[in-house]
């Protein structure tokens, strides 16, 4: 039986909590808080006037980037220069804040939204089994893990599962039963598939461009569909569900709920689909659309 696909996209908004806040945007670029500090990014997205300038320019970080290149630049940092690592939490989960050469803090504060919706989920379960790719510094695996799952996190890079290893620690939760894996997200999900391996829920979180672990390139458009239908075929006979989010200018959330019926086309359920926003703070808030977004799920049995 088919899943039915939701006629209507949903925004799933993520307000600030006492770690982060979008404070104002504007103007190309977006002033955040994190923890005590504050920081401005380039964000195109905010066509915009910002409400208060002056707040940009007295932001402790600022991120300049590299000509066309939003990913690519350097970081400028007030008086009191370079910031090093600082700790960061949301709700049971604390991991390390950390200025990288690419504009981002070490995890995407959108992704809020997709953590309460997978915490929620994960506590209806019994101890169920969750795989994350492309799981990057890990919080969603230690929300999933915080909320009772087993969890498996891959990504193809040393150094982030380091750090998810860091913040597992920082957490409490280093003796949870977390597989800690640095590999290729696609050479992992097809030796699993070969080994009949099967879980109850499943993240994928791509880059647009990546490379693995020995070099192997990943390219979204080409290579998301035949690796969206390995995960289909890990899923469980009562899996709960398969997220899938990406960031790419290119895609939308209905082209991601297309993809994923025709990976899940026989297993029933529902994708509901749509896009990933922040607001900002206070009075005359706007939100910034900033990934898409295709969930399939269904109820479990073990529920």
């Amino acid at each position: 039986m088919a899943p039915v696909l939701s006629s209507t996209p949903e925004t799933l908004v993520t307000h600030g909590w006492s770690d982060y806040a979008l404070l104002d945007s504007g103007d190309g670029r977006k002033l955040e808080r994190y923890g005590r500090y504050t920081v401005v990014r380039p964000e195109p997205q905010c066509f915009w006037k910002a409400h208060d300038e002056g707040a940009f320019e007295r932001a402790n970080a600022m991120f300049d980037p590299q000509q066309e290149e939003e990913d690519a630049g350097r970081w400028r940092f007030d008086q009191h220069g370079p910031i090093d690592a600082f700790p960061l939490k949301w709700r049971d989960v604390r991991f390390m804040g950390r200025f990288t050469p690419f504009r981002h803090l070490a995890f995407f504060p959108e992704q809020a939204a997709n953590w309460e919706w997978l915490d929620a989920r994960v506590r209806t379960l019994n101890q169920p089994k969750i795989l994350n790719l492309f799981g990057y510094t890990g919080v969603a695996s230690l929300a999933c893990s915080a909320a009772g799952a087993h969890v498996t996190h891959v990504d193809a890079s040393k150094k982030s599962v380091t750090y998810a290893r860091e913040n597992a620690e920082l957490s409490g939760l280093a003796d949870r039963p977390i597989r800690w894996i640095v590999e290729d997200a696609r050479k992992f999900v097809a030796r699993e598939v070969r080994r009949g391996s099967k879980y109850d829920g499943i993240i994928l979180d791509p880059p647009k461009y990546g490379r693995g672990a020995n070099g192997e390139v990943w390219r979204l458009f080409e290579d998301m569909p035949e690796l969206l239908k390995d995960c289909a075929a890990l899923l469980s006979d009562d899996a709960s569900f398969l997220l899938l989010n990406a960031y790419a200018a290119r895609i939308s959330g209905l082209s991601l709920a297309h993809m994923m019926a025709e990976a899940t086309h026989d297993r029933g359920g529902r994708i509901d689909w749509g896009e990933l926003a922040l607001s900002e703070d206070g009075k005359d808030a706007r939100a910034i659309g900033l990934s898409f977004f295709a969930r399939w799920s269904q109820e479990s049995r073990s529920a």
